[in-house]
């Protein structure tokens, strides 16, 4: 763990009394300073080529190019130099930190946590944007730019509200902790982000109060987020020369008609839910391939492997390991039964008796996470649900099977987590990637709503 505290002394206001804190703290937190935000994003969005997340390409981001630019803002509120707020950055890997941020209330073990918004992005191909992905642009109320929706918007969101509690030096009862965190995007590197934040126990005094994990879009509360299985579907048939069919096992074929047999079985097996509608969930949990990979080889050579790779999106009301065990199920029954599969044509076929070759399947998974429905008679649902109709003026919840990290398991544990986001669903991992100023000056008076709410508990 590191803290990072500049020799600067800036001056702050005395603290207000508790009474005016409950009554005004709306209107002291008053609305997003536009400049200041879209200043810090600028930034922000310009370190994005840098912080794109890939390792299978090479492309490994550098999140502490974000949190240097977050505590260039923050530090002169550090604690070191006179202010209020409690600055940890908590690094795994070099220049790949986490950053948690604490604006500490009065009442011990009571606390408001805004956690999950990244500092990692998605890859960005400019060839392909009508405007450059790796600078911040403005037309009208459009910021653009890789990370403006996803989180890097988020990031400067955030960053001004603990600003702005710092500034005015608010007496609060709950803590306001926001949690800055590495790694999202891609946790093929494993032990740098939130879950090693979370098994070394830094979001034990969170429980305290609710959690809003802030990395969803379209300004309304999102209630609830599919699991996620990735998965690799290999196939092992005979390489043979074009021309003599007879004797090869296609694993092109093989594969293709094996996983027609898993998906039909596993839409059996895992049917819509009935909750899936009261959550308003927009598809029901999928099994589908994504990628397609074999060894190479001429076009008159048939292939003896092949890789089909893919995941599952469940919704949370079926269990990940439930699925899995299944899928392995389906494998070994298709693989003893391989004579039975469905074949292509007069000599396709998965076995050569006089060779003692059977073709077979072999079935992996990636790392799991699990979806969330969120508690919707929690205290924390009806802050946000007040929050929102407050401010936009209604509530329209909705859910998806995009998965977030570890919230299930949180919730699991007692937090009380809830998810939002004030970009766009629209531009999520898209070409072309933007989002509103007005909605994420909304995104801050729902925050500051929040906060006022707290108080008066």
């Amino acid at each position: 763990m590191e803290r990072h505290c500049p020799s600067s002394l800036p001056r702050f206001p005395v603290f207000l009394s508790s009474t005016t804190a409950m009554d005004s703290i709306k209107q002291i937190l008053g609305e997003l300073n536009n400049d200041s935000f879209v200043s810090l994003l600028s930034k922000l969005i310009g370190e994005a080529k840098f912080v794109q997340n890939n390792p299978p390409e090479n492309l490994i981001p550098q999140e502490d190019k974000i949190v240097n630019h977050v505590l260039d803002v923050l530090n002169p509120f550090s604690t070191a130099n006179g202010g209020p707020l409690l600055i940890n950055h908590v690094s795994y890997a070099p220049g790949r930190g986490n950053l948690i941020v604490e604006y500490p209330g009065t009442v011990s073990g009571r606390v408001v946590s805004f956690v999950g918004s990244h500092m990692d992005v998605v890859p960005a191909d400019p060839d392909t944007w009508k405007f450059s992905p790796f600078s911040l642009s403005v037309e009208g109320d459009q910021l653009r730019g890789r990370g403006t929706t996803d989180c890097l918007g988020h990031v400067a969101l955030l960053t001004e509200l603990l600003k702005k509690l710092a500034e005015t030096k608010l007496k609060l009862k709950s803590s306001v902790v926001v949690v800055f965190i590495a790694s999202e995007e891609n946790n093929s590197i494993p032990g740098i982000g939130v879950e090693q934040l979370a098994k070394e126990g830094y979001f034990d005094a969170l429980k305290g109060g609710p959690l809003y994990w802030i990395d969803t879009a379209d300004s309304h509360p999102c209630i609830g987020t599919g699991g996620q299985i990735p998965w690799k579907l290999v196939a092992h048939g005979k390489l043979f020369h074009s021309g003599l069919a007879h004797q090869a096992i296609n694993a092109m074929e093989l594969a293709m008609e094996a996983l027609k047999v898993i998906q039909a079985r596993f839409y059996e097996d895992f049917p819509p839910h009935p909750k899936e509608q009261v959550y308003g969930f927009a598809t029901p949990s999928t099994m589908k391939p994504t990628q397609w990979i074999y060894p190479g080889g001429g076009l008159n050579q048939i292939p003896g492997e092949c890789t089909i790779s893919g995941d599952v999106r469940l919704t949370p009301f079926y269990n990940v390991k439930d699925v899995m065990t299944k899928l392995k199920g389906y494998v070994d029954y298709i693989n003893a039964n391989i004579e039975k599969l469905d074949t292509r044509g007069p000599v396709s076929k998965y076995v050569l008796p006089n060779e003692g070759i059977r073709g077979r399947i072999d079935l992996t998974f990636g790392e799991a996470m699990s979806g969330v429905a969120c508690d919707l008679d929690s205290r924390g649902y009806k802050l946000l649900h007040n929050a929102t109709k407050e401010v936009i003026g209604h509530v329209k919840p909705y859910s998806i099977t995009g998965s977030l990290p570890l919230i299930r398991e949180l919730q699991e544990e007692g937090f009380d987590v809830h998810t939002a986001g004030y970009g766009l669903l629209d531009t999520y991992h898209a070409q072309n990637e933007y989002c509103l100023l007005s909605d994420m000056g909304n995104g801050y008076k729902i925050f500051a709503s929040i906060i006022s709410q707290l108080e008066q508990d």
